[in-house]
Parts: C-alpha cells; sequence; structure tokens
C-alpha cells in the first residue's frame, strides 16, 4: 500500500473569548469548521506555513507565540484509481495573536469561509477534530505537547478533518 507523510501547521487564534475558525470544504462538499492552517510546502518553516496559510485563509497576519504542541494521525483512505493509501498527517500547533489584516473569505482554496465564534458556541459546531484538539491543547498546554486522547487511527470514531490536497503516490 502506498504511503504518503503529510505535514501541517495551524493556529489557535482566542481573543475576546473567540476563536478563529476556517470553514474547509470536502471533496463531497460537506462543510466543517477547522483551525486555519495547512500543509507546509518543501524547505518551509513550520512557524513560516502558519503565519501564511491563516493569512491566505482568513486575511489575517498572525504572529505565532507559543508552539503548543503536536498531533499526529494515521489513517487509510482510499485512491482515486483505487486500491488505498496508508496516510499520515503530522499536526503543528501553534498560538498565533492576529497582528493585522482584515477578516476575509478565502477563495479558490480548500476553506471558503472564515469567522470568529464564541468559545462556548464551538462544541455546537459541525467541525473537525482538529479543533477540539488545538483548544485541548491551548487550555492544557501539557508538557509533552499532545493530549491525553491517543493519537488518531483509522475507525477511531473521531472526525478525522481535512485529507491532502493532492496525493503523493511515493
Amino acid at each position: 500500500m502506498p504511503k504518503q507523510l503529510r505535514v501541517a501547521a495551524y493556529a489557535v487564534c482566542v481573543r475576546d473569548g473567540q476563536m478563529l475558525l476556517a470553514r474547509w470544504v470536502a471533496g463531497d462538499g460537506t462543510r466543517r469548521w477547522t483551525l486555519p492552517g495547512g500543509g507546509m510546502d518543501h524547505g518551509e518553516d513550520p512557524y513560516d506555513t502558519v503565519v501564511r496559510e491563516v493569512d491566505e485563509e482568513t486575511g489575517y497576519t498572525v504572529e505565532p507565540v507559543a508552539l503548543l504542541g503536536i498531533d499526529s494521525q494515521l489513517r487509510t483512505h482510499p485512491r482515486r484509481m483505487g486500491g488505498a493509501t496508508d496516510f499520515h498527517g503530522l499536526r503543528i500547533v501553534y498560538e498565533a495573536r492576529i497582528t493585522g489584516g482584515d477578516l476575509r473569505h478565502e477563495t479558490g482554496g480548500s476553506t471558503d469561509m472564515a469567522a470568529w465564534y464564541p468559545l462556548g458556541e464551538v462544541p455546537s459546531l459541525e467541525r473537525v477534530g482538529l479543533v477540539d484538539t488545538g483548544l485541548e491543547l491551548w487550555r492544557e498546554r501539557p508538557a509533552p505537547g499532545r493530549t491525553a486522547r491517543p493519537p488518531e487511527r483509522a475507525g477511531s470514531g473521531r472526525d478525522q478533518g481535512p485529507l491532502p490536497r493532492k496525493m503523493n503516490t511515493e
């Protein structure tokens, strides 16, 4: 089975009791809220990735102020031409503060909307598991940089979150 590793960086931005989220659009058109962020380009530093991705998805300039942790997930997903891919997602989660820009929606990307939500409303949103992971890392700030929950695995029952935009079959 082909293997794929995707490394991505995401931001937890909380201001005045509200959390900044981006709405991810799945390949089947399903929309769920996620943390702003996304995949690293080859040779790109994760710090620069989160700054670039938050700007692309929300219009805001951010400054990462703390590395909250790293989330790892393993799953199998179908390939376009049949078969499956053994996918490993490594998600670097930063706390970030807004330093400039204006809220806007991304066009032509993997998200279609950005918005602030009161922290108390986040649990009622249609969201990917990464939102809960980010909130837990932000609230608890565990020394090892990971939540108490075991790493996500296929069939865990948790929402697995965004799949990669393109497949790497190497």
